[in-house]
């Protein structure tokens, strides 16, 4: 797979390209921040993009704004974005934007360098991939909301795995349930929340999460572990 990384961190950016071509792909560029990120789009044509959210030359939101046009002009390229934080208002902003596939992982995850790959994989393969700690923080935020009060336990738990980009047949080993037992939750899920069931994953889970902040209230940025 072509990959462009676009991480002012050295050390970082060094390591994703070595753990990236060790993984079997071919990083086409490995940029310091996004001053040249759209003539170098254009030029290697890459299949997927990794950006950091914080960026020179004011390290605020350089990364995720780059992510966001990425997502605008070019809605089929899979975008991978790494926040050493979980910078939910970001998160919020890029889940219920249009694009493709998306990434939002935090930096922690680059250390399980087999998880980080298949994430890598996934986003490629035009799923959405989202750190637990992400989603843990947008429907923490959301409990309020009278739709997530309808969902009980169970529902909730599902919920967040999906957003995860976990399949169901993944969710049920985690949850040790039969995958028709998770379909039902799934389906009980989509009702309680007035959402149309979807069989895909990538539209699945900007659904229920853009649902979630259209009527949850205004997203508020927050922090790591």
């Amino acid at each position: 797979m072509r990959i462009l990384i676009c991480e002012d961190s050295v050390l970082l950016r060094e390591g994703l390209v070595r753990l990236l071509e060790d993984g079997g792909h071919e990083v086409v560029a490995a940029l310091p921040d996004t001053s040249g990120l759209p003539d170098a789009v254009d030029q290697h044509r890459p299949e997927l993009c990794i950006l950091d959210v914080r960026l020179p030359p004011t390290f605020t939101d350089e990364g995720i704004r780059a992510a966001a046009e990425l997502r605008a002009r070019r809605p089929e390229l899979p975008v991978l974005v790494l926040s050493q934080y979980v910078e939910e208002r970001y998160a919020s902003e890029l889940i219920t934007g249009h694009g493709g596939a998306l990434g939002y992982l935090l930096k922690d995850r680059v250390a399980d360098v087999t998880e980080f790959l298949e994430s890598v994989q996934r986003i490629a393969g035009g799923a959405t991939v989202l750190d637990p700690e992400v989603v843990a923080q947008l429907l923490t935020r959301r409990t309020q909301d009278d739709r997530m009060a309808r969902l009980t336990e169970r529902e909730r738990t599902v919920l967040s795995l999906i957003a995860e980009g976990k399949s169901n047949q993944a969710i049920a080993a985690l949850l040790f349930l039969s995958e028709g037992s998770i379909e039902k939750h799934i389906t009980s899920i989509f009702q309680k929340l007035g959402l149309e069931p979807d069989e895909s994953g990538n539209r699945r889970v900007l659904a229920v999460l853009a649902h979630i902040e259209r009527n949850g209230g205004s997203p508020q940025t927050g922090s790591a572990r």
